[in-house]
C-alpha cells in the first residue's frame, strides 16, 4: 500500500484526555512555556542537551512558534502537556511530549517527554504517553513506535514500562550523554499486532 502523504493527514490541535490537554504550540505559548522549563532546569539538565541554559523568554516563543511550523509540516509532532480543568477548559502547563524522527513510509515514531518539577506522583507522564501511543496507532496507523533514553534513566524507563512497552535491547554506547561522554540507550518499542492488537 502506498504510504500517504503526512500533510494530507487531518491532525488535531489536541487530543484531550480524561486530565490533560495534549496540544500544539501556538503562538503566545513562550511565556508558559518558559516558566516551566526554567523551574524544571535542574532536573532535566542531567537528561536533556537543550536543558543546559535557561532560555530567555524571546527563545521560549520562538521555540513554540518553530514547534507548531513543523508540527503544520508533519516534520515533528510536538505537544504541550496542559492540565484539563473541572470544566474542561485548559489549566497549568505540566510538561511536553511529542511523536518526533518519525517514518512515514512505515509509519513509525518515537515519543519523547518530561514533566515540570513538582508534578512527579500524579501518573501525567503516563497518560500522556498513553494516549499519543493510542494516537499513534489509531489514527495516524504506526507499525511501530518506541521510547529512548538513557539506559540509567530509571524514572524515564518506569513511564516505558508502565505503558505496555517491550525493552528491545540496550544500545551500548551509541551516543553521547550531555558532558559529551558515551552513553547506553535503552529501546523500549510497541508494535503493531505484538503490543498493539490488530484494530477490529
Amino acid at each position: 500500500m502506498a504510504a500517504i502523504d503526512p500533510l494530507l493527514i487531518d491532525m488535531p490541535e489536541a487530543i484531550v484526555t480524561e486530565r490533560l490537554w495534549l496540544r500544539c504550540p501556538r503562538a503566545g505559548d513562550g511565556i508558559v512555556i518558559n516558566e516551566a522549563v526554567v523551574q524544571t532546569l535542574p532536573d532535566l539538565k542531567q537528561w536533556m542537551p537543550w536543558a543546559q541554559t535557561a532560555p530567555t523568554l524571546e527563545e521560549s516563543e520562538l521555540h513554540g512558534r518553530r514547534a507548531a511550523a513543523r508540527y503544520a509540516l508533519r516534520e515533528d509532532l510536538q505537544l504541550l502537556i496542559f492540565e484539563r480543568l473541572p470544566d474542561g477548559g485548559q489549566g497549568r502547563l505540566l510538561g511536553a511530549t511529542g511523536l518526533h524522527r518519525m517514518d512515514w513510509s512505515v509509519p513509525r515514531f518515537e515519543i519523547g517527554y518530561w514533566r515540570r518539577s513538582g508534578e512527579g506522583g500524579r501518573g501525567v507522564i503516563t497518560e500522556a504517553v498513553r494516549a499519543l501511543s493510542r494516537f499513534a496507532f489509531e489514527t495516524l496507523h504506526a507499525q511501530r513506535v518506541e521510547v529512548r533514553m538513557s539506559s540509567d534513566n530509571a524514572r524515564s524507563r518506569a513511564v516505558a514500562e508502565r505503558c505496555g512497552f517491550t525493552l528491545e535491547g540496550v544500545l551500548r554506547r551509541d551516543s553521547l550523554d550531555v558532558n559529551g561522554q558515551p552513553r547506553d540507550t535503552a529501546v523500549y518499542a510497541r508494535v503493531r499486532d505484538v503490543e498493539e492488537p490488530e484494530p477490529a
